[in-house]
């Protein structure tokens, strides 16, 4: 049996790393349009969810679908940049199943950091003074609770028109890869 590597090992060892994370940076035009797109398809995705609930009549909708719009548009260019990196010179399955992961990851993460900022800020006024022991006790146990209420209640609302939008941008995102 043979020592050396498969060519495609080679192939992804001999691109230095600079080279690579330059390749996955996207561009202006990408990162404004594609992120316009997906913070969109995310608030389409939570209102079309409520709607379906028939919580749409909720005086907090508004705060609701500019929370995922805003998660989705922040979180499209760590995603993107991401999954590129992970899944150059790659088979398309693998820049499909990087992209889907990456995507995931990077909305829920950055939509349910929005939603702990928004819930620390309200709860903070019952808080311990800043700086203090029992400040920090607070601040930990309230992002943790707040992420997991995140976790519970909010990951549903990208059903079901956010899994198709995470599939349809992960098909498309994979195939232009070919063309890179």
């Amino acid at each position: 049996m043979s020592e050396e590597p498969d060519d495609r090992a080679k192939l992804h060892f001999t691109v230095p790393d600079r080279l690579r994370l330059r390749r996955a940076v996207p561009s202006l035009s990408e990162i404004l349009i594609g992120g316009l797109v997906w913070a969109l398809w995310m608030s389409l995705s939570a209102w079309h969810a409520l709607w379906l609930r028939e919580h749409d009549a909720t005086f907090h909708l508004q705060g609701v679908l500019y929370l995922y719009a805003l998660g989705g548009f922040i979180a499209w260019p760590f995603a993107l940049s991401a999954a590129r990196y992970v899944a150059q010179d790659r088979a398309v399955e693998t820049r499909f199943a990087a992209f889907l992961v990456c995507l995931v990851v990077a909305t829920v993460a950055t939509t349910g950091f929005l939603f702990c900022l928004d819930y620390r800020m309200f709860y903070s006024q019952w808080h311990a003074a800043a700086g203090s022991r029992m400040w920090f006790f607070q601040f930990i146990v309230t992002s943790v609770s707040a992420f997991y209420q995140f976790l519970v209640l909010g990951l549903r609302l990208y059903l079901p028109l956010g899994a198709i939008a995470l599939v349809l941008a992960s098909l498309w995102l994979a195939r232009d890869g070919e063309r890179r």
